[in-house]
């Protein structure tokens, strides 16, 4: 098992296009990590770099307190498990599965009791006399894991392994992934795209976007504190709603004006606001479709807004309103809704709504950092 440490770490590729700039995370031995970011934000190139499968261009790389820079890929004891399985078709599961360990010249009844536990782990043992092309996605992508496994590396990286699965079949994977962590008790570090991947897998996640880290938590801290506009409107789903405001402070409190409504902000982002002394401005407000409340009467704090399409979700219904200028979403408890609405609220009804005080977030509309962070 073993700490894995990017100091600085760059990457430029030969037509001076910087894909990473200035990678510094320490990972600790043992911890589940995840990149995640839209494509192109360098999270696979990152991992690729720590696989030896790019050269690092700036910075270093240590794998248990390792200089890995120089070292071959096949000399790091890492594993790697691919988006696109990368299986030997003319090989049986049993066959791939071994093959690295037979490359190392083990002993035949050791690579037999590694497949076989590996196998058992990943509920494939059915399969170990099959070719790959007689096996779904989902059990391909378990034999590209049970590949991995059973060379007992020090360090786990998987890129996208599930973004080839449809939506039922990667909900599943997910959580035998979960469950295989649980198991080999190694270092993990997942790239993905997705976000419900990475709040649901990872121990902390490592945001990404043109090549920067924007931010990084575990996926309680980087809901509920997003450093910036970025990150604010990328985890979550539905998205952050996004509001022009203005910050003022009345009798010793801040609140905030969106249109006509006024707001006093809750309790916390009172005592940070003053800690750092915040002024009157102007400001971006980010609200999450779950914290906007339902208002049965209009009043002073509430903001008017016309329905242009509800979707009813059993429990809850996820409104999309028009209010002040823009489309916002709401995600609103049936319960919470008069009993006339809850069947559904129909095109062009009027409604109105409000913050909930203590999860109104606060940005920088020129830096579009978090304020009171």
């Amino acid at each position: 098992m073993a700490t894995v440490s990017l100091k600085g770490v760059k990457k430029i590729y030969d037509n001076k296009v910087t894909a990473v700039h200035d990678f510094n995370l320490d990972i600790a031995d043992k911890e589940f990590i995840v990149l995640v970011g839209p494509s192109g934000c360098g999270k696979s190139t990152t991992l690729r770099m720590i696989a030896g499968l790019e050269d690092i261009s700036e910075g270093d790389l240590f794998i248990a307190g390792k200089r890995m820079n120089d070292v071959e890929p096949k000399d790091r004891d890492i594993a790697m498990v691919f988006q696109s399985y990368a299986l030997y078709p003319h090989m049986t599961v049993y066959e791939n599965m071994a093959f690295a360990l037979k490359l190392r010249k083990m002993p035949a009844n050791e690579i037999d009791k590694k497949v076989k536990e590996a196998a058992a782990i990943l509920d494939i043992t059915q399969y170990l006399d099959r070719k790959p092309k007689a096996l779904s996605g989902g059990q391909r992508q378990r034999v590209a894991i049970g590949r991995a496994i059973v060379r007992d590396p020090q360090v786990f990286l998987m890129d996208e392994p599930l973004s080839n699965l449809d939506a039922k079949l990667r909900n599943q994977m997910r959580a035998e992934i979960i469950k295989l962590r649980q198991r080999i008790n190694t270092t993990f570090i997942y790239v993905t795209h997705d976000q419900t991947e990475a709040m649901t897998l990872g121990d902390r996640i490592v945001i990404m976007k043109d090549g920067f880290i924007q931010q990084i938590g575990t996926p309680q801290e980087v809901f509920d504190q997003p450093a910036n506009l970025f990150v604010a409107g990328f985890i979550g789903t539905p998205q952050m709603n996004f509001f022009d405001a203005k910050l003022t402070k009345q009798d010793g409190k801040y609140q905030i004006a969106v249109g006509e409504a006024v707001m006093t902000l809750g309790e916390a982002a009172q005592k940070r606001l003053a800690e750092k002394d915040v002024g009157e401005r102007q400001v971006t407000v980010g609200v999450r479709p779950e914290h906007i409340s339902f208002a049965a009467t209009a009043g002073s704090h509430t903001i008017a807004s016309k329905v242009d399409v509800s979707e009813m979700m059993g429990s809850e219904v996820y409104l999309h309103v028009s209010a002040v200028g823009r489309d916002v979403v709401m995600r609103v408890p049936t319960t919470d809704l008069p009993a006339e609405h809850r069947a559904g609220i129909p095109y062009g009804t009027e409604i109105n709504f409000t913050f909930r005080p203590e999860l109104i977030h606060l940005f920088d509309p020129e830096t579009e950092k978090n304020l009171p962070y």
